[in-house]
């Protein structure tokens, strides 16, 4: 196994969260103070769950659902039309020596946690749980 692929087993270091975390904040409060006009979306209330970095911080990928998750695709066109200024936004919010690229992406953890609730709300699951 080769040191990138132990890397990507361990999963993000703490430079990676700690960084995901500023970016978060940041942009968090970028989309509350409406810095970014837009029409689109001055239309959403934005959730900004979460910021992946990669292993070498040169790319932030962050993860927004609109509330109700209605919209998501242009949601996340318009902020990636405004990428470049989002990024300079951050650069002076956020004292790191290089910010990374930046890239959005709709967050479905949501959709997958209603999904497998559902599924455990089913007969046939709730028949199997109660077996054991």
């Amino acid at each position: 196994m080769g040191d990138r692929a132990k890397r990507a087993a361990k999963g993000p270091s703490q430079r990676q969260l700690k960084v995901g975390e500023l970016i978060r904040h940041a942009i968090t409060e970028i989309f509350a103070r409406g810095d970014l006009h837009d029409d689109v979306l001055a239309r959403h209330s934005l959730t900004v769950p979460e910021v992946r970095m990669t292993p070498d911080l040169k790319l932030a990928t962050v993860f927004v659902l609109p509330l109700g998750g209605e919209g998501a695709e242009d949601v996340v066109a318009q902020l990636e039309k405004h990428k470049r200024f989002l990024r300079g936004a951050l650069a002076r919010r956020i004292n790191l020596k290089f910010m990374p690229e930046v890239r959005f992406k709709i967050d479905t953890s949501f959709e997958v946690s209603r999904r497998i609730d559902e599924l455990l709300a089913s007969p046939t699951v709730a028949r199997d749980l109660d077996d054991e």
